[in-house]
């Protein structure tokens, strides 16, 4: 009978960084839209007996939704690498000639407790399209936090 425990911790998602260019660029608090996925086709046919079938196979190609990012908000956005992006592509746009114009690559990394790489995302050709402010209160002492809209073209976990 082969062991059934665990022989490794699990990954637990609590340090985890944006870098983009290969350079740390924030913490995060948490991330959503890490989800690598193809494409299905599905086709309808009838077989021998008369009954309906559902067949499905890879389309050829992959899906890619957005990322949303959560961190704190920066004291100081003038002095943001996220916030100068933004309003980089908000002021001069995309050049449809060159696409890697304002586009960058970078990748969500995770690390462990000692500070171990131990899961990284990859994604390419991204650019800010929406950052969202907390709702601010009088009656909170939370932090306030960002919400970033990264969108991308290709998204694939390589560690």
């Amino acid at each position: 009978m082969p062991n059934a425990l665990i022989n490794t911790d699990p990954l637990i998602a609590q340090n985890f960084f944006l870098e983009i260019d290969g350079s740390v660029v924030t913490i995060l608090a948490s991330v959503s839209g890490l989800d690598v996925e193809m494409e299905v086709a599905t086709t309808q046919q009838v077989g021998k007996d008369g009954k309906s079938q559902t067949i499905k196979t890879l389309a050829g190609r992959n899906k890619t939704g957005d990322l949303t990012l959560t961190r704190l908000a920066p004291p100081d956005s003038k002095q943001d690498k996220l916030w100068a992006w933004f309003h980089d592509i908000r002021t001069k746009g995309i050049a449809l000639s060159d696409r890697t114009s304002n586009r960058k690559n970078g990748s969500v990394v995770l690390y462990d407790s000692t500070h171990v790489e131990v899961a990284r995302f990859n994604f390419t050709n991204a650019w800010p399209s929406k950052i969202a402010t907390d709702q601010l209160s009088v009656d909170s002492n939370d932090p306030i936090k960002e919400n970033i809209t990264l969108v991308i073209e290709t998204l694939e976990r390589v560690k």
